[in-house]
């Protein structure tokens, strides 16, 4: 009996220990990419490579410009045209598959 109440003593200030050790280094390690973040945000913006708005390495909120969201846009109407011509290809090969299978194809429509 003694064994398992040993045990289980032991293995709740693991329990703890490990957590506060494990908690520790997470936050040693996010603050590490967090200045490694903000060295490379600073040589680019010395370099003129990055716009002239400066982001809070604290709080970085995704907003997307005006530019952006068109360009976002834009790039969704292509995929959308591209899936279209995509689905038109497919459409003619089943077409032409049937054709040389025996004429009739099954139709299928989901």
């Amino acid at each position: 009996m003694s064994q398992q109440n040993g045990f289980a003593s032991g293995f709740f200030v693991g329990a703890v220990v490990g957590s506060v050790f494990g908690g520790v280094v997470g936050a040693l390690i996010a603050s590490r990419s967090d200045l490694e973040l903000a060295e490379e945000q600073e040589t680019e913006f010395i370099n003129g490579q990055s716009p002239t708005k400066k982001v809070s390495t604290k709080r970085r909120q995704m907003r997307a410009s005006e530019s952006d969201t068109v360009g976002m846009e834009t790039a969704r109407r292509s995929l959308e045209d591209k899936i279209a011509q995509l689905n038109a290809t497919i459409d003619e090969v089943r077409k032409q598959l049937g054709n040389v299978n025996g004429g009739s194809s099954p139709e299928t429509h989901d």
